[in-house]
């Protein structure tokens, strides 16, 4: 016998698939699914899935697990204090690569302005010693409080 639900009839295979799924009682089950359900539930076929699926409820009801053991709580805590240690000095390494980056990109940014800022000087006009920068003179002659503008 196949009771109408809202997307057809009900029949054994959909009854027992919804026991599967919601159990043996029939208010924790889709509401739209309930009515076809009650009325299939009074067949023969259905009290025997209800049946099978009251047995895994009660089953599954039955079960208890256990408090965790003081030990395996302490090592739960270690464990996760480990792995935020771990983390942070992750990003510890993180934020020093990223600070070496930072400080090589302006080295390199200041010597491409160097070069590219400082003239070319002719070799007749002046000529590069030891003692030479590109920001004038450093030798022994030169007075460090004298600036040249």
């Amino acid at each position: 016998m196949a009771e109408r639900t809202a997307d057809g009839p009900m029949d054994a295979g959909r009854f027992a698939a919804l026991a599967d799924t919601y159990g043996g009682a029939l208010h924790r089950w889709p509401p739209a699914e309930q009515a076809a359900a009650m009325l299939f539930a009074d067949t023969k076929e259905g009290r025997a899935i209800l049946a099978r699926a009251g047995r895994l409820d009660a089953m599954l009801d039955r079960h208890r697990v256990e408090a965790p053991s003081p030990a395996l709580h302490r090592a739960i805590v270690a464990q996760a204090a480990t792995e935020v240690r771990q983390e942070r000095r992750r990003r510890f390494w993180w934020l020093g690569f990223g600070l070496a980056g930072v400080g090589l990109a302006g080295a390199v940014a200041g010597l491409a302005l160097v070069t590219i800022v400082n003239p070319d000087m002719q070799p007749d006009h002046y000529v590069m010693d030891a003692n030479a920068t590109s920001f004038g003179d450093a030798g022994p002659d030169a007075d460090p409080y004298e600036e040249d503008l």
